[in-house]
């Protein structure tokens, strides 16, 4: 399948975890300037400090948070494809689960299950969604000729000063 032809698998892991340091910081920090902007006392200088203090002091722990998990799951994404020796959604889905499971494993086994099935069902509806998209996508591609033979030129009379047939 062509949409699993990736970077290869330990370079695939170094990529996958910048991506998620990366989606980690902007997400964080949108979410935390919204909060400190609401948590700060009124006044607009108030707000907008609060906003920046606290986009420097947690959106660098959602990025580390997000680069964990996306190293993670792709170390356990790369050890299933050379397991299993092919790449298919399963092997998405799979590492969403047991990834999930294993960063909740201090929390106990009732957290590691809740962890996992959310890990896998939401890495599945991702995985759904992309098929979903690619075959909606290719479905839209013609397959035959896209263009119908076009008519030979009709022959033209010798061009002269009034003849501006050639302009229509």
């Amino acid at each position: 399948m062509e949409e699993y032809a990736r970077e290869p698998c330990p370079w695939r892991i170094v990529d996958d975890c910048g991506g998620a340091f990366t989606m980690g910081i902007i997400g964080g920090g949108v979410f935390q300037a919204i909060k400190g902007f609401r948590n700060s006392p009124s006044g607009i200088n108030h707000r907008l400090r609060g906003s920046m203090t606290a986009i420097r002091t947690k959106a660098p722990q959602f990025g580390g948070n997000f680069a964990a998990w996306g190293a993670l799951f792709s170390m356990i994404d790369c050890g299933m494809v050379k397991i299993r020796g092919k790449e298919d959604p399963w092997n998405t889905i799979t590492s969403g689960a047991v990834a999930g499971a294993v960063l909740a494993t201090r929390n106990g086994p009732w957290a590691m299950l809740g962890s996992a099935a959310v890990g896998g069902v939401l890495l599945a509806l991702m995985e759904g969604a992309g098929i979903f998209f690619n075959k909606y996508a290719s479905s839209q591609i013609p397959t035959g000729p896209q263009f119908a033979e076009e008519p030979a030129p009709a022959p033209m009379s010798a061009p002269g000063f009034g003849d501006y047939r050639q302009y229509q």
